[in-house]
């Protein structure tokens, strides 16, 4: 396969279509240990995920057929889920982003799960433990937009008993290394 081509293959490993009948799916394997040069790989690719094989050889000092033959290993067995864009939203017009704790009802988690996946802009969502009990991060185009968000569609899930809104000021996205092999902050970009 063309170096170029990598990219489009990975992605579509990475989302295998559900089972048909809703059957269960098969079982995993149990993971297997990656050695350090598959961890050099996910960190390039965590980094470009449009490196081609042959740059991710050369960083790595193995073989193209070594690192081909890697890197479909860790998408076969699931290591590597696909590969994306990072967005700064700010620029796509998702000027405000904040991250908004939960206390729900207990056993309510998968209800409130598939919820909180329809709400727009919501970009991670977490079972956590502690004082509240979901972790949600929403981008959003202003304040008013993630107000209505918080009192007119959160608040209104009859399993979420309480919200707290924490706004995002700044972000530093630690996969997005500079020159100098430091993060760089959203707003230097």
């Amino acid at each position: 396969m063309p170096d170029e081509q990598m990219a489009a293959a990975g992605s579509a490993a990475g989302s295998a279509p559900a089972p048909a009948g809703g059957a269960a799916p098969a079982p995993q394997a149990p993971p297997r240990p990656l050695d350090p040069i598959d961890r050099s790989i996910m960190r390039l690719l965590q980094a470009d995920g449009r490196a081609s094989i042959r740059s991710v050889a050369e960083q790595v000092h193995v073989s193209r057929a070594n690192a081909y033959a890697r890197i479909n290993r860790l998408i076969d067995d699931g290591v590597i889920r696909g590969f994306t864009a990072r967005v700064n939203h700010e620029r796509a017009g998702q000027g405000a982003s904040a991250y908004i704790t939960l206390k729900i009802v207990q056993n309510s988690w998968r209800t409130v799960r598939e919820k909180l996946r329809e709400l727009p802009g919501a970009a991670h969502i977490a079972l956590v433990s502690g004082d509240f009990d979901v972790l949600l991060l929403v981008h959003t185009p202003d304040n008013r937009t993630l107000r209505e968000l918080v009192l007119t569609r959160l608040q209104a899930i009859p399993e979420v008993l309480s919200t707290r809104t924490l706004l995002v000021f700044e972000e530093t996205d630690l996969l997005d290394a500079g020159p100098g092999g430091g993060a760089r902050t959203i707003a230097e970009e």
